[in-house]
C-alpha cells in the first residue's frame, strides 16, 4: 500500500463521498416525503452524477464495488490496494 496517489485521485473520491451522501440525506427525507417532486428530480440527478463519477473513478483506479456492481481489469484487480476505504 505504498503507492504514491495523485491529488486528482484524492478529490475524485471525495467528490463520490459527497454525492453518495447527498444520496442518503436525499434517500431519507423522500422516505418521508415521497411526493415531493423536486426532491426526486434532484435525487436522480444525483443518481446520475454519483455512477458518472464512479465510472471515471474505476476506468482510472480499479473497481469500487464487489459483487457484479463493479467490473475488473485484466489480471483480476480486486487485490490492488489502497482501496477507496483504506485512504
Amino acid at each position: 500500500m505504498d503507492k504514491l496517489l495523485s491529488t486528482e485521485y484524492y478529490q475524485l473520491l471525495e467528490q463520490i463521498q459527497a454525492i453518495d451522501f447527498v444520496l442518503c440525506e436525499l434517500t431519507l427525507y423522500l422516505d418521508t416525503h415521497p411526493y415531493d417532486e423536486e426532491a426526486i428530480q434532484q435525487f436522480n440527478y444525483h443518481a446520475k452524477q454519483s455512477k458518472q463519477l464512479k465510472k471515471q473513478y474505476e476506468v482510472k483506479y480499479g473497481p469500487l464495488m464487489q459483487y457484479g456492481k463493479s467490473y475488473s481489469g485484466y489480471p483480476w484487480n480486486w487485490k490492488d490496494a489502497p482501496w477507496p476505504w483504506q485512504v
